[in-house]
């Protein structure tokens, strides 16, 4: 017998498709008015069922070695990673403490969006607040719902407490200022996009005292009196303007001009950001490769693949390993990032630590047999050349976070080279080592997983 849910989906799928041809067009005001308020109201309740589904389909992701249903459903149905984890993080809010949000958007009383801002509200509340009162700003922010937006409903939150329990506020802000730098460090973050014309885009959210010290480190190399500044120096470096100063991201006609010295500035003058910015990559280029820990087999190895003809005369371009690693923007090209001039590939071999795995000239040895057990740095390197990502199905960690397996075990003869190895991620490790999973070696390299009956 067909579930319920199952047949839900079938009759909505019928439903759609006998209004596929539909013209909005007809349609009068008023109709339109009302359809888009309905629509938005079913979209809240067809996305709480998917949501109740997902927090109980732990099955599912075992099912293939997937790490989670997040991961199976980014996958099987093409979503975006980010967004998958999303909803399994507020499918599983939902389902174990957050029954009158739930109840509300099965409802369609408030949308997904809402329902994401009043669980994170909740979240917030200092572990001091009593259940009683966490459950009474639950059903406070569920029935606000009603009249504000997410934007809105944020603020709310934030102080739903001298709302709902004014004698219980005052310890928790106390017990939340108290812990605020923590939460500055939990939620630090740091994101890299390729934006498709050879620049890429750096975001961060940090701490502000990590941050002070950033900005200290970056003036030590911005600051225009250096001697060996590259920036250039005002003609009177006590006078900055506001397009100089800090903080500042102007693009007028000063800004196009200091990129070099006019008729009437001889001094070429750089804005603030522009400084700052050449300065960040000053400060990458002198780390200190001896002082940074292991990551995948070596510190912090630039590997590029390049002619020895294209390295010896600047001429032509050369492949950057780990730069497909960087995501790139939905609308430019996946593969921005990973080509370099081989001018360019000559100047890094000045300044940072490369490793040309250069065509048709001398290599490293890469197969070494029965020697060893364990793959070396040459050989992971190669691995990461080959592999770039874990090889499992749909599984996008990055090469230089995953582990060398060995098809045949060392244990049983098998020999520590190339044909012989493949990087996969710790949990897809474990997973191929795992007797209950059947592992089955694709054409185009990759690795399927299969739970055995």
């Amino acid at each position: 017998m067909t579930h319920p849910i199952v047949a839900a989906a079938g009759l909505l799928d019928d439903v759609l498709k006998a209004v596929v041809d539909s013209n909005p067009t007809f349609m009068s005001t008023d109709e339109k008015a009302h359809a888009l308020r309905e629509l938005v109201r079913l979209e809240s309740r067809v996305t709480e069922l998917r949501l109740r589904v997902m927090a109980d389909a732990t099955d599912v992701a075992a099912g293939t070695g997937a790490r989670d249903v997040a991961d199976w459903l980014a996958h099987a149905c093409r979503l975006r990673p980010e967004d998958a984890r999303a909803d399994l993080r507020l499918a599983t809010a939902l389902d174990r403490n957050r029954p009158e949000v739930g109840a509300a958007l099965r409802a369609g009383d408030v949308t997904p969006a809402q329902a994401r801002v009043v669980v994170r509200a909740l979240e917030d509340l200092p572990d001091v607040v009593p259940t009683e009162v966490v459950d009474e700003a639950e059903r406070a922010l569920v029935a606000h719902a009603a009249r504000f937006a997410p934007k809105q409903l944020a603020r709310i939150g934030r102080h739903v407490l001298a709302v709902v329990a004014p004698h219980v506020a005052d310890e928790a802000e106390a017990q939340r200022l108290a812990a605020q730098e923590q939460e500055a460090r939990r939620r630090t973050r740091v994101s890299l996009r390729r934006q498709g014309d050879g620049t890429t885009r750096l975001s961060a959210l940090l701490p502000d005292a990590v941050a002070t010290r950033l900005a200290h480190y970056l003036e030590a190399y911005a600051n225009p009196r250096r001697d060996d500044s590259p920036f250039g120096a005002p003609a009177n470096p006590d006078a900055r303007s506001d397009t100089d100063g800090p903080g500042s991201d102007a693009d007028g006609a000063r800004s196009e001009a200091g990129d070099g010295a006019t008729a009437h500035d001889p001094v070429a003058r750089l804005t603030y950001p522009r400084r700052l910015g050449e300065a960040f990559c000053q400060l990458l280029e002198n780390l200190d490769p001896g002082r940074l820990p292991v990551h995948g087999g070596d510190a912090t190895t630039i590997v590029v693949t390049v002619s020895l003809d294209a390295l010896r005369s600047a001429l032509g371009s050369g492949d950057l390993l780990g730069a497909g690693t960087v995501p790139s923007d939905a609308h430019h090209d996946p593969c921005a990032g990973e080509h370099l001039s081989a001018g360019e590939i000559r100047r890094l071999a000045c300044n940072a630590r490369i490793v040309p795995a250069v065509l048709g000239g001398a290599s490293e040895v890469l197969d070494v047999g029965r020697a060893q057990r364990l793959f070396t740095a040459v050989q992971r390197r190669a691995l990461l050349l080959r592999d770039r990502t874990c090889r499992a199905e749909g599984c996008d960690v990055p090469g230089t976070w995953a582990e060398a397996h060995h098809w045949v075990p060392w244990s049983a003869d098998g020999p520590t080279d190339l044909a012989n190895g493949v990087l996969l991620c710790s949990h897809h490790h474990h997973r191929v080592h795992d007797p209950g999973y059947s592992t089955e070696r694709l054409a185009n390299g990759d690795v399927r997983f299969a739970r055995r009956t």
